[in-house]
């Protein structure tokens, strides 16, 4: 969820110029017998299995809960995502208000003391400069590099570094974290159930960045309030019909689930089914006032990435990434 910063009349705004003006105080009355895609929903508030992922040392940061939603066939569901933040090994921060890491550019940021992941051993080494919205997972070759140190707010930008041969294959989980767990939403601008956005910008020293050739398949899609805004062509899961509305009522709301494939980082895993990912402005994303971003540009945008997700920046929650590196 963009509760790293709120977004002023943008991309949200572009969606609810398209979309129906939907009464968001229950879900549609239809329920689910009129989906037809292939997902599987689930409606309401999940369990909460994980009180709170993250502790701001310094400052305020949002609960980065994992819950836990049952369908109608009894299947659990893991929201915002099943991710390794717990155990796995935190990339070095770029900007971190809650760790007190809050350089004004590039210049003072000692690059050199950043681990360096071997892949192999004989190959470049690579430097990478990510800004995620709200968390992502980097893997290399199928190897877990990194991951955010901030799962859900303030906003933060890190730095990897790893050794790899070409061709090599870079793999991303991304999520939009959610404040209630199963719905896809936050209490934020004056409303208890408000959908966020995400984003995902990276840009690396062998000069590979984050632009339209990347793939990107979501993977959890909420808050639905009717499930006839949702539809499926190509490959891509779209719901771009769909209100982006906030409420006060969205208790009752929909998700769409899809199963993550258990290989899908892995170098050798097939993803030519998965659409190409959705381009977005800064502007449309919402940093041009996050130091995290703007103190680092000339390491994003300034090296030619672009912001990257699915084809619904505010609605898909859980999205994958990847790219191949020749």
């Amino acid at each position: 969820m963009n509760t790293k910063s709120p977004l002023a009349m943008t991309l949200s705004s572009v969606f609810l110029i398209a979309t129906l003006a939907l009464p968001l105080s229950v879900a549609s009355a239809n329920g689910t017998s009129n989906y037809s895609g292939s997902g599987t929903i689930t409606q309401g508030l999940a369990k909460t299995i994980e009180a709170n992922l993250f502790e701001c040392k310094n400052g305020r940061s949002r609960v980065a809960g994992i819950g836990e939603v049952t369908d109608s066939a009894d299947k659990k569901w893991t929201v915002p995502a099943s991710n390794n933040y717990a155990t796995a090994a935190k990339a070095v921060d770029l900007y971190e208000e809650c760790a007190n890491v809050t350089p004004s550019s590039i210049a003072e940021v000692d690059q050199n003391s950043t681990p360096v992941v071997v892949v192999d051993s004989e190959g470049e080494e690579i430097t990478g400069y990510i800004f995620a919205d709200n968390y992502f997972e980097l893997y290399i070759n199928g190897t877990l590099i990194a991951v955010d140190s901030v799962p859900f707010t303030p906003f933060n930008s890190s730095i990897v570094k790893f050794k790899v041969s070409r061709p090599y294959t870079i793999a991303v989980k991304v999520i939009d974290w959610e404040e209630n767990l199963g719905l896809g939403s936050e209490n934020n601008r004056g409303k208890d159930f408000h959908p966020g956005d995400g984003g995902f910008i990276a840009s690396f020293s062998d000069g590979t960045v984050t632009n339209a050739d990347w793939l990107a398949q979501n993977y959890y899609t909420s808050p639905i309030y009717d499930l006839n805004c949702l539809h499926e062509v190509a490959g891509k899961r779209l719901s771009d019909s769909c209100t982006t509305q906030g409420t006060d009522e969205g208790q009752d709301a929909y998700a769409v689930h899809w199963e993550t494939p258990s290989n899908w980082m892995a170098q050798a895993f097939d993803a030519s089914a998965w659409p190409l990912a959705s381009l977005y402005t800064e502007a449309e994303i919402g940093v041009n006032n996050k130091k995290a971003y703007m103190n680092f540009i000339d390491k994003f945008s300034g090296a030619g990435a672009s912001f990257i997700w699915s084809t619904n920046v505010v609605l898909d929650n859980q999205v994958l990434l990847r790219y191949q590196v020749k």
